[in-house]
Order: C-alpha cells, then sequence, then structure tokens
C-alpha cells in the first residue's frame, strides 16, 4: 500500500472509519441530531431558583492537554485553618442544553463515549456543544454542577457538598506546562501568571491534592504506568510516536476526579436515589499476580490485597524503571476490566480496587462520557428533589451497554493506534531496533522496541525469549490495514 504523497492521515481516518462501524459505533452524526444541533443558538441560561450559586468571580482554572477544547471540569481551592484545605470542582452542564431522549442524546446513547483515535476524534457530542456550548471555555459564563470537599489536614474528606452554579473560566491551562512550573522546571506559563493569585490557588490545589493522594495509597491505591502514545503529524503525514508521560498536573487534575467521583456516589446514596457505578472487582487471577510478583523475588499474601501489590509495584517502579510499563500491563490484565454496575437505594456495589475506595463514579466527564451524563442527569433530579430520570431497569441496561461500548471504543482506539505504528515504520524494513520481550506465549512472542515506541511480533528467532528479555530485532513487514508489525530476532542482548 502506497501510504505517502500526504495521504497518511486520510488512509488513518478511512481505517477508523471502519473499525468504529465493525465495533457497533457510530462515527456520524444521524441528520436529525444535525438539526436539533442547528436549533441552539447559545450557552445554557443561568439556572433559576435559589439552590444555584454566582461563582464566577472564584479562580476557577481548567488543567487539559494543550489541545483540549472539551473541557468538563475546572477547579479552585481555599485554604482552611489548621492545614487542611476546601476544594471544589465544576463539571460542565451538558445536561441543560442536551435533555434525555433528544436526537443528540441518542447518539451519545449510541457510543458512549469519543472516540479519539490517532488521525482523528469522534466526539459523543457534537463538536458545537462539547467544545464550545457545553464545554467551561476559557473566559466564557457557564452553567455547572459544583462538587464541594472539604479535606482535613491528615487527607481525610471532612465535608463535601453538591450544589449547581455559575461559573467562569479564568485560565486555560496545559498539563505539561502547568506540571514543569509545579515541580520547579519551567517558568510560570502565561495564562497563569495573566490571573493574581491563580498561583497561590494552584499551589493549595497541588497540596492539598497530594494529602488525597497520600491517603489513597495507604490504603492501596495501585500505582500504575501504561505506555501510551500520541501520533505527531506533519501535513498529514505521520513523524513519530511520542509517549504520554505522567506529571504533577495530571496527577493533581486525577486526586481531584477521584475524590469527586467519590463524593458524588455518598451524595446519590444520602438521597436515596440509584446510582452508576464504576467498579473494579477483587481480582478472580489474584493466584497469577502472586506468581508474577514470585519470579521477581516477592511473596505477596495468598488473598487479594491491594496494599500488599501497591508496595510491590512501588518498589518495582524504582528498581526497574524500564520494565515497569510492561508489569502494569501485566497487572492491569490481571485485574480486570473496570465496569458499570447499578447500585439502587439499600443495595451496596462492589469498589474499585486499583483506586483502592469503596465509593466510586463517573460524574467529571459528561461532554466525553455518558455515564457522567447519566450521573449529572441523578443528580439534578437529586438537588430538585424530582424523582430519578432513569428506573432501575434502565440503569441496569445502560450499565451493560456501556461497558461493552467502552471496551469497543477501547478497541478502536487500539486497532488505529497500530496501523499508525505500521504506517510510521512502514519504510524502515530491514532496519535493526533495541526493545524487551512483552509476551510470549503459545498465541506468540511480543517485543516492545523502545524507539520508537511500538510493539509488533516476534515471528522468527521466538525460542527462548520471555518476558522481560532484552532483544535486539530487524523489521520485516508491516501491514497498515491490520496494524500488523513484524520483527526477526538480530541477537539476544539481556536476560
Amino acid at each position: 500500500m502506497d501510504t505517502g504523497n500526504g495521504q497518511q492521515r486520510a488512509i488513518l481516518q478511512r481505517i477508523a472509519h471502519r473499525v468504529m462501524i465493525a465495533r457497533g459505533l457510530a462515527p456520524d452524526f444521524a441528520p436529525e441530531a444535525l438539526a436539533q444541533l442547528a436549533a441552539i443558538v447559545g450557552p445554557a441560561p443561568a439556572a433559576a431558583g435559589p439552590s444555584s450559586r454566582d461563582l464566577r468571580d472564584l479562580l476557577w482554572c481548567s488543567i487539559d492537554n494543550d489541545d483540549s477544547m472539551d473541557l468538563d471540569q475546572l477547579s479552585v481551592a481555599q485554604e482552611l485553618p489548621g492545614g487542611g484545605g476546601k476544594l471544589l470542582v465544576a463539571i460542565a452542564d451538558v445536561d441543560a442544553l442536551v435533555g434525555k431522549g433528544s436526537a443528540v442524546d441518542d447518539h451519545a446513547r449510541t457510543n458512549t463515549t469519543s472516540v479519539y483515535t490517532a488521525a482523528e476524534i469522534f466526539p459523543m457530542l457534537p463538536e458545537k456543544l462539547s467544545t464550545d456550548l457545553t464545554s467551561l471555555a476559557d473566559s466564557q459564563d457557564r452553567q455547572a454542577v459544583v462538587v464541594e470537599i472539604v479535606v482535613g489536614a491528615d487527607g481525610s474528606i471532612a465535608g463535601s457538598d453538591v450544589y449547581r452554579a455559575a461559573v467562569r473560566n479564568h485560565a486555560k491551562l496545559a498539563y505539561d506546562s502547568l506540571a514543569a512550573w509545579l515541580e520547579g522546571n519551567g517558568p510560570v506559563p502565561a495564562a497563569l501568571a495573566a490571573v493574581p493569585g491563580l498561583d497561590a490557588n494552584l499551589r493549595t490545589q497541588d497540596r492539598v491534592a497530594q494529602k488525597l493522594r497520600e491517603i489513597r495509597h495507604e490504603h492501596g491505591a495501585l500505582d500504575l504506568q501504561s505506555l501510551e502514545t500520541r501520533p505527531v503529524f506533519e501535513a498529514d503525514e505521520i513523524r513519530d510516536l511520542k509517549p504520554e508521560e505522567r506529571n504533577r498536573a495530571k496527577d493533581l487534575i486525577e486526586d481531584l476526579m477521584v475524590a469527586a467521583n467519590g463524593v458524588t456516589a455518598r451524595f446519590l446514596a444520602a438521597k436515596n436515589l440509584p446510582s452508576l457505578r464504576r467498579v473494579v472487582r477483587t481480582p478472580k487471577r489474584w493466584d497469577r499476580i502472586v506468581e508474577v510478583a514470585a519470579q521477581l523475588g516477592v511473596t505477596l499474601p495468598g488473598q487479594p490485597d491491594p496494599k500488599a501489590l501497591a508496595e510491590f509495584l512501588s518498589k518495582r517502579r524504582a528498581a526497574d524503571p524500564l520494565r515497569f510499563p510492561d508489569l502494569s500491563l501485566t497487572v492491569i490484565k490481571l485485574l480486570g476490566a473496570g465496569e458499570y454496575v447499578v447500585e439502587l437505594p439499600g443495595q451496596d456495589a462492589p469498589g474499585h480496587f486499583g483506586l483502592a475506595v469503596k465509593d466510586y463514579t463517573h460524574a467529571t466527564a459528561p461532554n466525553r462520557r455518558f455515564p457522567d451524563l447519566i450521573t449529572q442527569r441523578l443528580l439534578k433530579a437529586a438537588l430538585a428533589g424530582s424523582p430519578p430520570p432513569y428506573a432501575g431497569a434502565e440503569l441496569a441496561q445502560l450499565a451493560t451497554h456501556c461497558t461493552q461500548q467502552e471496551d469497543a471504543a477501547n478497541k478502536v482506539e487500539r486497532q488505529v493506534a497500530k496501523s499508525a505504528a505500521a504506517m510510521l515504520l512502514g519504510d524502515k524494513v530491514g532496519q535493526e531496533f533495541d526493545g524487551i520481550v512483552t509476551g510470549a506465549s503459545e498465541k506468540g512472542t511480543w517485543v516492545r522496541v523502545f524507539s520508537p515506541p511500538v510493539e509488533g511480533r516476534l515471528i522468527h528467532g521466538f525460542e527462548g525469549a520471555d518476558v522481560g528479555h532484552q532483544v535486539r530485532v530487524r523489521l520485516v513487514h508491516t501491514d497498515v490495514e491490520r496494524g500488523f508489525i513484524d520483527f526477526d530476532l538480530a541477537a539476544a542482548t539481556g536476560r
């Protein structure tokens, strides 16, 4: 296949559309949804009633990827006496413009998530909404659902509340530049410097978020590291794959979102309403996790123990950072996928083993995930004292559907990522690369090369190769349509 002449992005887009349809996802919006969209001319009006507050003057900011426009949440903090702090997370009121059962909602309900492929984003909501009218956009007044979290000096949650409010994003910040400033490795971002007092506020957010993280890790939250990449295009030609690195700003947002999602779940339970919980069950394959640890000279308890597993992972990250992403991937697969389940009033749903939290829902990304939009509607019903907008049977069906569609979306993203990697390596057949064996079984032997960070199958010379072995491989074949990358063994470089 000719993948040059400025057509590489177009080829990947075609592959993405094909795989979307094959996985039961809709790549395009129906005419009815586009007609509804055309009738929406502005953002949601201010919420009426005494339950809504005007918080536009608080120092709200967004923290996301540099190019993200579908901004779901803002955050702000307040110092409290004794070393604690109050965190506020504002979540975009998507439901105000996307009514339940509308044509736009039907599309969101079909896909249940935005799909982020290497060449094209397939948004759950039309971009007129998700990147503008329902986005907490820079310097715009917007309606939001606010989750308030009071954190004690020890990192425990001492109080919480949920309410509706008008908010305004005073600074659109990006992960990498903000992290560099927080870590003392870079200058203050221009958008941050332009807002008096925001620097001190972000230091407070960071300090309180780290306390939340510390207490979660004390309870056994797992510190895993997956190897994800973003394609780098020049004039629609793929030039590189850039690894996604964790940093202080990403940790800050993760900690705030975990806390806000927990408060949301408990708030709905206290209001005697059902909720759509996000769970990772106690792993059924704990015995295999024990075997993996034993191969590395560590003894884990015979029964699932998140604290022991967290300690093991922390030590392995420090001892062998090169192989830690592959160990993380192994553990993630053995933990099992996350899923959505319904918790009805009076019931007790499973918790989230990986996060070491009992009460957890998805509420903080309603522009990008349908479960979060469902949760938002339940929250607004609770605040209004109205009956829940979803009956138990409908919620149960949606829980199963959202789990299935999330899995389908992940498979689409992985397939297009593999095709992008094969495309990047297409003119490098015959070249040699250093890598590490990431999988070895009857189904095949797999190698991740270090630069560019891609994975392929070892089709010759795999005898005796095992997970963790460092090897030098020769690229022998790529197939963009199927996302195949094939290597031969050039030399074993380490055990």
